[in-house]
């Protein structure tokens, strides 16, 4: 049984390790920017950062006292200061009638959220515990969702979710060398890496202009908009619970744009609220992740995927998960199925 549970600076080493796995804006492989990432999620679970919308929350999946995967939600990922930036992909058709020649072009126009979205990232799991029986990736994927059940109130009504596209096999992107890197002189590492911190950039050097996708060699075209073999999964494991593709990619890696409306997500609308029955769950019942938050020891958020037996306002847990979770009789639990 795996504990998730929010990230602790205890945890800094291992999810360097993990940031080998996948460099990416949520996760870099960049121990400072690590730090800083845990430090705002330990402020954000404990109601330090005054503004909801500045929180950022990012939860562990731990294993026998081990960190084997990772995955955040970012209460509000686009400001004033560092708007969400995007290219709409649209169709446009042109023909000529002294030719006879009809054209349906793929147009980019670049876009920016200065108020933007809730957003998920930042899921890795360790290679090792990719395919185990406990399916971490999909525990670390669905705790997200029960949080921000738990607490509808600290995010917006809209969840994005930016997926990886094909990369090359040294980790580079086709659409970012057709594109991006023309207009700033910057390799995709380098961009990337700045993003974080930065985007003017972006809004200072590319083009204000649609820019026609027919410019670009057959192999950018062809992914645009795609996820990756590894993302594969992400994307339809969203798909299931009301995610769906609107029509944007990310303007460094032609990645998709996947949204839902928070209320709408299959397990938002299912969340429960119950408190723990006298007796634990002996056998049977029905797969759910289960969470309780802590008023005291160092967590503020604990989760387990379990077993559970609705009885009337007050539910049955496992033995083992009640342990796991630090949770007694009486406790309120929130619940979302699994």
């Amino acid at each position: 049984m795996l504990l998730l549970r929010d990230a602790r600076p205890s945890d800094l080493p291992r999810l360097a390790r993990l940031a080998r796995v996948l460099d990416t804006v949520n996760l870099p492989h960049d121990e400072d920017a690590l730090a800083r990432i845990v430090d705002l999620s330990a402020r954000s679970f404990a109601g330090r950062i005054r503004d909801p919308l500045r929180r950022e929350y990012v939860f562990v999946a731990e294993k026998r006292g081990r960190v084997v995967g990772t995955s955040l939600v970012i209460a509000q990922h686009g400001t004033r200061e560092s708007p969400c930036t995007f290219f709409d992909v649209s169709e446009r058709e042109h023909y000529s009638s002294s030719l006879d020649r009809h054209f349906r072009h793929v147009v980019l126009s670049l876009g920016f959220h200065f108020d933007g979205p809730t957003e998920i990232g930042g899921l890795v799991v360790e290679p090792g515990a990719r395919g185990a029986p406990e399916r971490p990736g999909k525990q670390l994927a669905f705790v997200r969702f029960l949080y921000m059940a738990m607490h509808r109130e600290r995010f917006r009504e809209t969840v994005l979710a930016e997926l990886m596209p094909p990369l090359t096999r040294d980790g580079r992107s086709r659409f970012w060398e057709a594109f991006g890197r023309r207009f700033t002189g910057l390799d995709y590492r380098a961009a990337d890496r700045l993003s974080r911190e930065n985007k003017e950039f972006i809004q200072q050097l590319f083009p204000p202009v649609d820019v026609y996708a027919t410019l670009f060699p057959p192999g950018v075209r062809r992914h645009l908009g795609e996820v990756g073999p590894a993302t594969e999964p992400v994307r339809h494991l969203l798909g299931t619970i009301g995610f769906r593709y609107v029509s944007r990619i990310d303007p460094f890696d032609g990645g998709p744009h996947y949204e839902a409306n928070l209320a709408e997500v299959s397990l938002v609308r299912a969340h429960r609220r119950a408190r723990l029955a006298p007796e634990p769950l002996a056998a049977g019942g029905a797969e759910a992740l289960v969470a309780v938050e802590p008023r005291e020891g160092p967590d503020r958020f604990r989760a387990v995927r379990c077993e559970v037996r609705h009885e009337g306002d007050r539910v049955r847990i496992p033995a083992a998960a009640r342990k796991l979770l630090a949770a007694k009789p009486g406790d309120r639990v929130d619940l979302v199925p699994f």
